[in-house]
């Protein structure tokens, strides 16, 4: 979809749909939608005052207009109550809006942006949000489904309309941002939509390789005779039962970057968890596809620093290998030795993301890092705690959650805080190791995170739980069933204008 701006007038526009955003508390019409209200013989006001349409929050309504404008169809949407207004209730407007032009046969939306009422100081921002939404909710994944030519149905150009000349440059700075970062989170999407078979370690690589050579990025692939050589024993460990060999993969971005902190993202890259020899009931193990949501969501990141012009260091880790049942898979009471040179014991197969990470978080030491964040679909535990609505975060220091936090909220990407108190790590207690990798039936989210913090002592970190938030059971606003590219958005909305950062905790 081509998304552009330009300037001129909603009733002489020639486009197949107009569209007109409408506020619930508004006194009248705005003045943009008045003269189509009353060549309609103020049917629209009608509406309005008898409530056959209501200004919710995604409420519609579709108007031919019966050859009396340049203009096809004038589709009305609700945005709520004005002063309720947020970056992602623009997402979800502009989403609603262009899956329904999509799915009436709709090519060419104009949307006005006028209607909106937008203050000055936010147009940029806004319109980035808008077009955020846009892409996002024409997301589709149809790599392996055969449509009929006849049932192809695509908006193919989104133009955004406004009236004063002044604001079309930040306007068109927000459409530029959006698109870069809405395609960011569709190729993590993708990614993570992708069955196993066609994203093992070794292919995972080779997209890494291919974005590091599009976005003048370093990548270096490590292979099981690296990692036997840093004695990273947990991706070794959960690699045994598999016929596909692990990879870890290190991305480097802007490495020359001086009086920057260096910000490194882990990302875990299950590219797919049967349990191992713990292994999982069949029901919904095909989402375990999925178990790589983190590593995609680092990828997708890394596909668009470049594009953003973003000025730190960035370093992306992301340990991979399948976690299978075979012969020679890791058992129940084996112990594994990391990269740090702890051990841990292993009580269940099933928590093997953590012993992946270990080696990660250990290995991003090197890079001397100012913040270190990682994504994991970690626990089941969290998808009871927090649904689908909210990452669980943990970690060991409160200016990098707290920036986190409104990272979240902006991108709408939020987070809910868990916390990592000292006496809980009473539960990862072991007999025989250092450690070992479950902490039995409660509080499993943060039991997980005590784990990971072993491993984190000399940084900055925060620790992100996905399980719940990367995979979507329904069709939203601008989200679709199946993967939602969750972190892509969160992180680059943190790396966005990044202050030197505070190592005190």
């Amino acid at each position: 979809m081509i998304i552009n701006a330009k300037t001129g007038h909603a009733a002489d526009e020639t486009a197949e749909m107009l569209v007109f955003y409408m506020y619930e508390d508004s006194k009248k019409i705005h003045e943009t939608l008045e003269p189509f209200d009353v060549s309609f013989n103020h049917a629209i006001s009608e509406l309005l005052k008898n409530k056959e349409f209501t200004v919710k929050l995604n409420n519609l309504r579709a108007l031919p207009t019966y050859g009396k404008f340049p203009s096809q169809y004038v589709l009305l949407v609700g945005l709520g109550k004005k002063e309720d207004i947020t970056f992602d209730k623009i997402r979800q407007a502009s989403g609603t809006s262009v899956k329904t032009a999509r799915d009436m046969g709709i090519k060419k939306v104009t949307s006005v942006m006028d209607s909106l009422e937008i203050l000055a100081e936010r147009l940029e921002e806004w319109c980035q949000s808008f077009t955020e939404g846009a892409v996002l909710g024409l997301y589709q994944f149809k790599k392996y489904k055969q449509t009929k030519p006849e049932e192809e149905k695509e908006v193919r150009a989104l133009t955004l309309l406004v009236s004063d000349k002044k604001i079309l440059t930040p306007v068109k700075e927000g459409i530029k941002r959006g698109q870069v970062i809405a395609n960011a989170v569709s190729f993590a999407r993708d990614l993570v939509n992708t069955p196993s078979q066609d994203k093992n370690p070794t292919i995972l690589s080779n997209i890494a390789k291919n974005i590091a050579k599009e976005q003048g990025v370093s990548c270096k692939i490590l292979s099981t005779p690296d990692l036997k050589k840093l004695r990273m024993g947990g991706i070794l460990g959960v690699a045994q039962g598999s016929t596909q060999p692990p990879k870890f993969i290190i991305l480097e971005y802007n490495p020359q970057s001086k009086n920057q902190d260096t910000i490194v993202i882990v990302g875990k890259g299950i590219t797919f968890d049967s349990g191992g020899i713990c292994l999982k009931p069949a029901k919904n193990m095909d989402q375990m596809k999925s178990d790589m949501s983190g590593g995609a969501a680092v990828l997708g990141v890394f596909s668009a620093l470049a594009k953003l012009k973003v000025t730190q260091r960035i370093v992306g880790l992301i340990p991979c290998t399948e976690n299978m049942p075979g012969g020679s898979a890791i058992k129940p009471g084996d112990i594994v030795t990391f990269h740090s040179g702890k051990t841990a014991e292993v009580a269940n197969t099933d928590a093997e993301g953590r012993l992946i990470l270990a080696d990660a978080l250990a290995y991003a030491e090197k890079f001397h890092p100012g913040a270190v964040v990682d994504f994991a679909t970690l626990t089941g535990a969290c998808v009871v705690a927090l649904g689908g609505i909210a990452t669980g975060m943990l970690g060991n220091n409160e200016e990098l959650k707290n920036r986190i936090k409104t990272a979240g909220e902006k991108s709408w990407e939020r987070v809910w805080e868990l916390p990592l108190w000292e006496e809980y790590q009473e539960f990862i207690k072991s007999d025989i190791a250092d450690i070992k990798n479950t902490g039995g039936s409660g509080a499993g989210t943060i039991t997980a995170a005590c784990f990971l913090s072993k491993f984190t002592e000399k940084y900055p970190w925060v620790h992100l739980d996905i399980a719940g938030t990367s995979w979507a059971e329904k069709n939203n606003a601008y989200m679709q069933k199946g993967a939602t590219g969750v972190g892509v958005m969160l992180m680059l909305e943190l790396l966005k204008d990044w202050k030197k950062f505070t190592k005190e905790k």
